[in-house]
């Protein structure tokens, strides 16, 4: 699961980087907006899995591990 956190966090990062080289190039403003939103979104659906709750535990490590066999 940590990998697939990192990676929409790497996403997220690449999309907010491509709205602001799509709007500096073609001057475009709603296909680099929706880039924007959906980097906002992939960054709030990582922190809803990583930040603690009350009890201090993150939901993501309430996952059951896996191990190889």
């Amino acid at each position: 699961m940590n990998l697939v956190l990192s990676i929409m966090m790497l996403a997220a990062g690449a999309l907010v980087l491509g709205a602001f080289a799509l709007w500096r190039r073609t001057g475009q403003r709603k296909q680099p907006l929706l880039m924007l939103l959906l980097a906002l979104i992939a960054v709030i659906n990582v922190a809803i899995w990583t930040v603690p709750d009350s009890s201090g535990t993150a939901p993501v490590d309430k996952l059951p591990t896996e191990t190889a066999d």
